[in-house]
């Protein structure tokens, strides 16, 4: 005896049921994966806006690891760091602008590194250049610290 068609082949309905139940995982999945890569992004800037604990002689010592790097890959600057613009008092506004005084919105981590620059790399002739790197939405996002010592 033969199957019948109607066992052995669903409706059009039924694969649209399928195609539907998949995507809605596939939608379920995507919006856990953003929640948690904005749940890492939300800790990592809680940890930037605390002070880091590390010592200027720390903090000198991994620069300088930083450069000789660069130097050996013929390269005379180099991003020493990465933060969001959020971590700024004005989100980044006045870096985006360069105003006169941009670096009292700074605040934790980047604060701290930009002290350490002032205090002790720019009397030796490096120089910092801070400037928003990425725009998402046409909005401030990220800023960019590059040390340079080149000419």
């Amino acid at each position: 005896m033969s199957p019948n068609p109607d066992d052995l082949l669903p409706t059009a309905k039924d694969f649209m049921k399928k195609l539907a139940l998949a995507e809605a995982e596939e939608a379920e999945k995507a919006a856990r994966q953003h929640a948690k890569a904005e749940a890492e992004k939300q800790a990592l800037q809680k940890q930037l806006e605390k002070p880091s604990g590390v010592s200027d002689d720390a903090r000198i010592k991994r620069a300088v690891r930083i450069i000789e790097r660069a130097v050996r890959d013929g390269k005379t600057e180099v991003q020493v760091f990465r933060f969001p613009s959020d971590l700024c008092t004005d989100h980044g506004r006045a870096i985006n602008q360069q105003e006169r005084g941009w670096e009292s919105t700074l605040t934790g981590l980047p604060k701290e590194l930009y002290e350490t620059w002032a205090k002790y790399f720019r009397e030796r002739g490096y120089k910092l250049r801070v400037e928003i790197v990425s725009f998402p939405n046409d909005r401030p996002g990220d800023v960019g610290m590059t040390l340079s010592w080149g000419s």
